[in-house]
């Protein structure tokens, strides 16, 4: 159980919540493992099948306080809310913000700005820890180019400017991601990004991993009130989480590409686990699917302080973080939306 930006998010799955009096009682197992007063809550997040009781639901109607149900993998079931004034207004300012260039431009330019420096800070780590071992003066080239991007990110004026920075910034970093497979190298070969359909088993892995961070933020702009489908930079397709793939970016290097780096120095995937078909695509076993499951919900839970808040969260809890602040800053509660800077 943990109390963000007024959000009560509760991460048992085996937890039930009622209402004692003023207060979210949240029980385990009959037991009270916490109680927050709902005069402080605006939302609260369950990641569990239990439940909640009718009065806590009524309660929550009545102050306008959101009930968002997950499943415990972090999948959206559902969003309980009293009034839809709230969320209307909101989604409102998201639409009006996304047909303005000049907000929609900011806040493109904050999500690419947050997915160069994070990249930048990859491969910096990697120069610190494993300089013996890789080709550092590469690495620091292409770290070197990505901070240069950055200044030319942060002063672009078109949205197709800021593709073609972005790209060209995607480009080098993963240029030299290659040099961050420490182990099974012979096995699990980087010659660039590739997707629909991955071509090799570290493609196969950044896929599978994108998708379940992809599916995280969706659940959390959900939770939030925000439409994951209009987004800034990605453009508005029939079944497209754009939002998402905005949001994404932030994080894709910082912990989607880190936590595949981890499964293959750790030799938790080998080359067994993957099978060639004969257009080429690569596939994880039932059995890869299974293991990189199992240890995204173990990365999930660990614990940081988050660059902007100063506040210890899991990682698992920054994709909501990141929407509830995104929303704050399109009520005019924030001069700009904070993006995460990770280093």
């Amino acid at each position: 159980m943990r109390k963000l930006l007024n959000t009560l998010y509760v991460t048992s799955e085996n937890s039930y919540l009622s209402l004692d009096g003023e207060n979210v009682v949240v029980l385990e197992d009959k037991t009270e493992i916490g109680r927050v007063p709902l005069h402080n809550l605006e939302g609260i997040v369950s990641f569990g099948y239990r439940g909640t009781s009718p009065a806590l639901m009524g309660a929550c109607a009545e102050r306008n306080i959101s009930l968002c149900y997950l499943t415990p993998q972090g999948k959206f079931l559902a969003r309980v809310s009293g009034r839809v004034k709230g969320n209307v207004v909101l989604r409102q300012q998201q639409y009006t913000s996304a047909r303005d260039d000049e907000i929609s431009l900011e806040i493109a330019k904050n999500c690419i700005l947050g997915k160069v420096y994070n990249a930048r800070w990859v491969l910096e780590r990697a120069v610190r820890d494993h300089a013996l071992q890789i080709d550092a003066e590469r690495v620091r080239t292409a770290s070197d180019f990505l901070k240069d991007s950055l200044c030319r990110i942060q002063n672009c004026e078109t949205k197709d400017q800021l593709r073609g920075y972005e790209g060209e910034a995607a480009s080098i970093y993963f240029g030299v991601f290659d040099e961050l497979i420490l182990q099974q190298k012979k096995d699990f070969i980087f010659r660039g990004r590739n997707k629909r359909p991955p071509l090799d088993h570290v493609n196969a892995l950044l896929s599978f991993v994108y998708t379940l961070l992809t599916n995280s933020i969706t659940s959390a702009l959900e939770c939030v009130g925000l439409d994951p489908y209009v987004g800034y930079l990605h453009t508005d397709r029939p079944g497209r989480v754009s939002l998402s793939l905005d949001m994404i970016e932030e994080l894709r290097a910082v912990l989607a590409d880190r936590f595949v780096l981890t499964l293959i120095n750790r030799k938790i995937v080998t080359a067994k686990n993957f099978s060639k078909k004969e257009n080429g695509a690569v596939l994880m076993d039932d059995e890869a699917r299974k293991r990189v499951l199992t240890e995204w919900q173990k990365k999930k839970k660990e614990i940081i302080t988050h660059p902007y808040m100063k506040e210890k969260a899991e990682w698992g809890m920054i994709p909501y973080v990141q929407a509830m602040l995104l929303a704050r800053y399109l009520r005019g509660d924030l001069d700009g939306y904070p993006v995460f800077l990770w280093k």
